[in-house]
């Protein structure tokens, strides 16, 4: 089933509204997370950034409201890295119902020591991958309470040279930086698929998407004081690169569509149009290791161990299942 607005081209700089829905977004502080905090703000919806870092958040609302008129936007104090803190934090939105999270937030480390979070997991899959599927559970009965939830879980292009080590998800034996980062982002990529197919399996009107920037450079992205601001010598040395990649304005666009397109269906990988690192956003093929059911099966399990979380992330069967999907 069709609809007149999703026959019409989505246009990234015309929005439909978003009044009355409520969008959280994971490290919208900064990147691409800003920028599509940014964008969502424009559409009337309620836009809450998630961050551990207060400063930084007040900074990055003082930014989107200097460019948005009557945005309606607020900081959630938020540390994917502190699985105990999640539950408490999920329950400070104060909202009745959530209509999206964007699973943005990572981190992503250049030097080579291995570094661990309190609870002892190594930081980037902790924060990158865990931190998210714990959310997850505790965002749950909200997402649920909205008439069609949706869960947009940030990949990266890294991830498609990667394979998990199903044996090593925590990089104990072979710990390098650029590796690692790519497994934790696979690792929230098959998440993703795995998250709508056990959805899809309790007829459950959340739906769950995956959608990645493709190549975003800071010096092609738009200056954002005291956020974020590219020197004009930055911007000329990164200019022959915008051949190929784009900043990180543009790259928040698949996240938006994921976010607000009605046509968007649960299972779907959406990231820009030209060989996936550059354009407009489109729904592209999802490569076969980041959906194989076996190997997600087994990060779920490992996930609902390392985080103690309830393996069904607190999502239960619709009490009236639908006829069928309208997307």
């Amino acid at each position: 089933m069709s609809s007149p607005s999703q026959n019409r081209p989505w246009d990234v700089h015309r929005l439909p509204s978003a009044e009355g829905k409520n969008v959280l977004i994971t490290g919208g502080n900064a990147g691409i997370g800003y920028f599509a905090a940014e964008q969502l703000a424009t559409t009337g919806a309620l836009v809450v950034i998630g961050s551990r870092d207060p400063g930084r958040a007040e900074t990055a609302l003082a930014s989107i409201r200097s460019r948005v008129p009557r945005a309606r936007v607020r900081h959630l104090r938020l540390d994917l890295a502190d699985l105990p803190s999640l539950k408490a934090a999920a329950d400070g939105l104060g909202l009745d119902r959530l209509d999206a999270v964007v699973h943005n937030a990572g981190v992503a480390l250049d030097d080579p020591p291995r570094r661990q979070t309190g609870d002892g997991h190594e930081l980037m899959f902790a924060t990158n991958h865990l931190g998210h599927f714990a959310l997850t559970r505790w965002l749950a009965p909200l997402l649920s309470a909205a008439p069609a939830g949706r869960v947009v879980t940030v990949g990266s292009f890294a991830a498609r040279s990667e394979r998990l080590d199903l044996d090593d998800l925590q990089s104990l034996r072979d710990y390098r930086p650029k590796r690692t980062y790519g497994r934790s982002k696979l690792a929230q990529m098959s998440f993703g698929f795995e998250l709508d197919r056990r959805l899809r399996a309790l007829d459950s009107t959340v739906l769950s998407v995956v959608a990645h920037p493709g190549g975003a450079l800071d010096s092609l992205t738009p200056s954002r004081p005291p956020l974020s601001v590219a020197t004009p010598g930055e911007r000329l040395r990164g200019l022959p690169a915008g051949l190929l990649v784009q900043g990180k304005y543009a790259g928040a666009w698949p996240l938006v569509r994921a976010v607000l397109d009605p046509g968007v269906q649960g299972g779907q990988l959406w990231g820009p149009r030209v060989f996936g690192l550059r354009g407009r956003p489109r729904r592209e093929p999802v490569p076969a290791h980041m959906a194989d059911p076996s190997v997600a099966a087994r990060l779920w399990a490992a996930g609902t161990e390392l985080t103690g979380v309830d393996p069904d992330l607190g999502f239960r069967r619709a009490r009236t299942a639908p006829h069928g999907r309208c997307g």
